[in-house]
Parts: structure tokens; C-alpha cells; sequence
């Protein structure tokens, strides 16, 4: 059994190398390149879907940016509009809204909203529960508009249901008209069905995020099976998890770096970096302004080394058992 167990496993290790590889040379790489502009030393940055607008490849996190003390944060984030990180990602629900506020504080003062293209998540599906979130979200951020505002934690199949029934969506088409909000888009982390179903529903979504890294390459891939669907579409792809939530360095030995290297190398517009510190978000602008694709060659190495482990999804919970946060499983409770 186990030499006929070998015999298949081999020839998928050959297709997915060959099919990445392939992406890596004469499509992904050159795809993410050709999305991309800036000056030499700059962070570049690349189109946000259809929508015209540019955004830098590095975006800094909502939720991490909660986790140090204020005043760090808030020096975190300055710094980080100084050196042209500028996309700036948040949701309602992080610390029970203390990111946003803290984010509100860093952006207040300087003239510093208005260098930075700002996306936050709201967490309810229906009409007035996410119209309260956004006003909540409005005033913690000290803003009068969301750049991009995207429904959180696409998880459940009966989401997608949800929006267009209970009235979330209809909450936000009348945001955009009213300029409270730009753009409209939603995130998942749970199963590309979600993100292919709410894809295919009857709306122009501007923007989608989803886990883009090497585990991702293996088990119920996002990169493979919706990242191809939104380019067709014209969707923004935002790529977060790039290092899979600390694991692919720490348990795989594959350095941050690379790993941003290789989710960058994907079409998307942007990889959303949890920072938590100034060493990280120097490492995370050092790694942007140099950033070349992956190479065929390390694609091949990166995908060999990855593959037994990725195989399953037990490295990635998010998939397999970490479905969401807390105000999302209560709000399943019982579907």
C-alpha cells in the first residue's frame, strides 16, 4: 500500500510543481509585475481591481496593531505613513474596537487620513446592525469615509445568504451612496466555496481577502481556485496569512521574508503584515521596496519542502477547526 501510496503522491508533487512553477514564470510573476508601479526605492504599489485606484503591496494589519501599548502603536503607525505604507487594514470587531480607535488617534493628527487608503470590516449581515457598525466604526477612526469596507469572516455557507437577504449588502450600497464608504468587498479564511459562492452572487465586489501562502498551495487552495476567478472578474485580491499565523516560520523554517516574497509573486494587490513592533515594520519595508517575484527554481524548493506538511490542513486551523472569532460563531449559533 504504502509503495502504491508513493506512486500517486509523486506524480501530484510533479503537477503541483509544474503548475506553480508555470504561474511563477510566465503568469503570476509576470501578472504581479505588470499590476505594479513606483519609483526605484519606493514601496510599489499595484491597481486595486477595477477601481483605478493604487494601493503600496504591504498593508499594516488591524488586528496586530491593537496588540502594543498605545503610544507604540501609534509610533508604529506614523512611521509607517512616513516611509509609504499607506494601506491600513482594521475591522469593527479587533480588541473589541480598540484597533480602530487607536488607529483613530494615530490618523487625527498631521493631515495623516488623508495619505492613507483605509479599509475596515463590519461583522453583522443585516441592515441595521451593520449600519450601527459603521457609524461605531466611523467614530473610532476619526474619519467621515471607509476607503474600502468589507464584510468580515465569509465562513459559513449561510452567509453569503445573509447579506443579500437580511440587508447587510443594501446597508452598504447605500453607504456608498451616501460617501461613507468607496469601495465594498468581504474577507474569509474558512473554505473557497464561500468565496467562490458570494463571488458568483449578482453584486461588483471591489475587493476580496483571503490566506495566501505556501500551506494554501496544497489543501483547499484559494491561490489555485479563486485568485484566478477574481482576476477574470476584475476583483482586488487582499492576501493575508503569509506566514500562516507565525507557523510556516517557526514549525518549517521558511523565513518571513520569503514567504511575503512568495504570496507577492501571486496577483494580488496587496499582503496585509501583522506588525507589532518597529523591527517588524522595518523588515516588512525593507522586504517591499527590494521586492522581486519568486523564482521558478524556488517555487519548486519551496513547494517540495511544504507539501507533506500542507497537505492535510492540520497547519492551517483556520480551514479545519478555528472557524472565527468569537462574535461570528455566536452569531451561527444554532444554523
Amino acid at each position: 500500500m504504502k509503495d502504491f501510496m508513493d506512486s500517486f503522491a509523486m506524480p501530484r508533487r510533479r503537477f503541483l510543481q509544474a503548475a506553480m512553477a508555470t504561474l511563477a514564470s510566465g503568469g503570476f510573476g509576470g501578472q504581479a509585475l505588470a499590476m505594479q508601479g513606483g519609483a526605484a526605492g519606493e514601496i510599489p504599489s499595484r491597481l486595486l481591481g477595477r477601481t483605478g485606484e493604487r494601493v503600496p503591496i504591504v498593508g499594516l494589519g488591524g488586528y496586530h496593531i491593537g496588540v502594543p501599548p498605545e503610544a507604540e502603536a501609534i509610533r508604529i503607525m506614523h512611521e509607517a505613513i512616513d516611509q509609504g505604507m499607506t494601506f491600513f487594514d482594521n475591522a469593527w470587531g479587533y480588541h473589541d474596537g480598540g484597533s480602530e480607535r487607536v488607529m483613530g488617534k494615530a490618523l487625527a493628527t498631521g493631515g495623516r487620513r488623508d495619505k492613507v487608503f483605509l479599509m475596515t470590516k463590519v461583522c453583522d449581515r443585516d441592515y441595521q446592525g451593520a449600519k450601527r457598525q459603521l457609524e461605531q466604526s466611523l467614530q473610532r477612526l476619526q474619519t467621515d469615509r471607509i476607503d474600502l469596507w468589507q464584510f468580515h469572516e465569509i465562513n459559513w455557507d449561510i452567509d453569503a445568504d445573509w447579506l443579500f437577504e437580511q440587508g447587510g449588502l443594501r446597508a452598504a450600497i447605500e453607504a456608498r451612496k451616501e460617501g461613507k464608504v468607496r469601495y465594498i468587498g468581504f474577507t474569509g479564511h474558512r473554505d473557497i466555496a464561500h468565496h467562490l459562492n458570494l463571488i458568483g452572487r449578482p453584486f461588483d465586489w471591489d475587493a476580496v481577502q483571503m490566506p495566501i501562502n505556501l500551506l494554501d498551495a496544497h489543501y483547499r487552495s484559494f491561490q489555485k481556485e479563486v485568485v484566478p476567478v477574481c482576476r477574470k472578474k476584475k476583483i482586488s485580491v487582499i492576501g493575508m496569512k503569509a506566514l500562516g499565523s507565525g507557523i510556516i516560520p517557526k514549525q518549517l523554517g521558511i523565513s518571513a521574508a520569503l514567504c511575503r516574497r512568495y504570496a507577492l509573486t501571486l496577483p494580488i494587490t496587496s499582503l496585509i503584515c501583522g506588525i507589532v513592533s518597529l523591527e517588524n515594520l522595518r523588515q516588512d519595508l525593507a522586504m517591499a521596496r527590494s521586492f522581486k517575484p519568486v523564482s521558478e527554481q524556488e517555487i519548486q524548493q519551496l513547494l517540495d519542502q511544504t507539501q507533506e506538511s500542507g497537505q492535510d490542513g492540520k497547519l492551517e486551523p483556520w480551514k479545519t477547526t478555528d472557524y472565527g472569532g468569537s462574535y461570528h460563531r455566536k452569531q451561527h449559533e444554532g444554523v
